[in-house]
C-alpha cells in the first residue's frame, strides 16, 4: 500500500472481519456492505483469505466494481484441514475466482496451481514475488552451539512437529534451535507443540520466542548459524527470503514455491513431512562446516536477485493498470 501510494495510487484500506476464512454470516453481510460503499469502477483487491469464502458477495459486485484478487496459496492447500473443509474451500475459492478479473499470486508456483486445479487463465494470472528488505549478512552465534532458527506460525502447515522430531534424533549433536513466530493462530497447535517439546525432551535445547518485533527479529536473523522452515506448502516463502538477505543456509521443504524462492546451492529440500531426510539434511549442515559455508556462498548470491519492494511495487501497479475497465 505505501509503495502504490509512493507512485501516485490513492490506496484506501477496508478491513473485513478476523472469521475470515471461515466468516460467520455476520461478516459476509458485512463484506457486501464494504463493496457496496465503494464509487462504481473502482479497484478493489481483496486478499485471498476472504475472497475464496465469499464467491456469492464477489459475483453481486463483479460488474460494478473491478475485482481483483491477491492471493498468497489456495486456501484448500492448508495443512490441518478435513477432506470434507478442504473440499469446500477448493468448490468456493474456484468459484469466488471466477468473479474477479485479474489474479495476482505470490509465485509461478501458485500460478500453476491456479491454472491447473482452479480454471484460471493464464491471462488473467501474474505473479509478482513479494519483496525483500536488504538486510546485513547473518554473523553467526560464534560458539561450539550451532544456533537453528525458524520464523513460522506455530500452525500445523508449518512442520514444526516434524522438525521437531528430526531433532531429537540428534541429541549427540550441538545445537539449539529457535522458534519466532504467533502463537495465536492456531492455539492447539502451540499447545500441541510444546507439550511435543517437553515429551521429546528438548525443552533445554528448543525455545519459543513468540511474536518479535522487527529489532528483535534482526537480531536472532544475526546470530543465527542456519535457517529451517520445514513446510508442508508455501505460497512463496517471506521468511526464506529474508533468511537469504542475510547470507544464511537453509533447510527446508520442496513443498510450493519454495524450490522458486530458494535456490539449489543455498539450501537443502527435503519432501515435507519426511521426518527421515529432514534429519539427514540437519545432521549434515551440523556436521559438515564445509556444506554450510557452500550454502551461504549460494545464499549470499541469491540475496542479489531477490526483488526489492520498489520493484515488486512498481509490477503491481502495472498488473493493476492493465486490469480492464469491462
Amino acid at each position: 500500500m505505501a509503495g502504490l501510494a509512493a507512485l501516485g495510487w490513492r490506496v484506501e484500506l477496508r478491513r473485513l472481519d478476523a472469521s475470515f476464512p471461515q466468516p460467520t454470516p455476520a461478516a459476509l453481510r458485512e463484506a457486501d456492505e464494504v463493496l457496496a460503499a465503494l464509487s462504481e469502477g473502482v479497484l478493489a483487491v481483496i486478499d485471498g483469505l476472504a475472497l475464496g469464502a465469499m464467491p456469492a458477495v464477489a459475483a453481486a459486485w463483479r460488474d460494478r466494481l473491478r475485482l481483483v484478487a491477491l492471493l498468497h496459496h489456495p486456501l484448500a492447500l492448508e495443512t490441518g484441514l478435513d477432506d470434507r473443509v478442504s473440499r469446500q474451500l477448493h468448490a468456493s475459492e474456484r468459484e469466488a475466482l471466477r468473479h474477479v478479473r485479474q489474479v495476482i499470486v505470490t509465485s509461478p508456483s501458485t500460478a500453476r496451481a491456479l491454472l491447473s486445479d482452479y480454471e484460471v487463465a493464464p491471462e488473467r494470472c501474474v505473479a509478482i514475488p513479494p519483496g525483500t528488505d536488504p538486510a546485513p549478512l547473518a554473523e553467526g552465534s560464534g560458539g561450539g552451539v550451532l544456533e537453528l532458527l525458524c520464523v513460522a506460525s506455530l500452525t500445523p502447515r508449518k512442520g514444526h512437529a516434524v522438525l521437531f522430531h528430526a531433532l531429537a534424533r540428534l541429541k549427540q549433536h550441538p545445537w539449539r534451535l529457535f522458534c519466532a513466530g504467533s502463537e495465536r493462530l492456531h492455539p492447539p497447535t502451540a499447545t500441541l507443540l510444546r507439550n511435543l517439546v517437553t515429551e521429546l525432551d528438548l525443552t533445554k535445547r528448543i525455545e519459543f520466542l513468540g511474536e518479535l518485533d522487527a529489532a528483535a527479529l534482526a537480531t536472532r536473523y544475526r546470530r543465527a548459524d542456519a535457517f529451517v522452515l520445514p513446510s508442508h506448502h508455501e505460497g512463496y516463502g517471506m521468511a526464506l527470503a529474508e533468511a537469504l538477505a542475510r547470507g544464511l543456509p537453509i533447510v527446508s521443504t520442496t513443498a510450493g514455491a519454495i524450490p522458486d524462492t530458494v535456490p539449489a546451492d543455498a539450501g537443502l529440500l527435503v519432501a515435507p513431512g519426511n521426518e527421515a531426510t529432514l534429519t539427514e539434511a540437519l545432521a549434515r549442515v551440523m556436521t559438515e562446516p564445509g556444506l554450510r559455508e557452500r550454502l551461504a556462498t549460494g545464499a549470499r548470491a541469491a540475496r542479489q536477485s531477490l526483488p526489492a519492494w520498489p520493484e515488486t511495487c512498481a509490477r503491481f501497479a502495472a498488473a493493476l493498470d492493465a486490469v480492464p475497465a469491462t
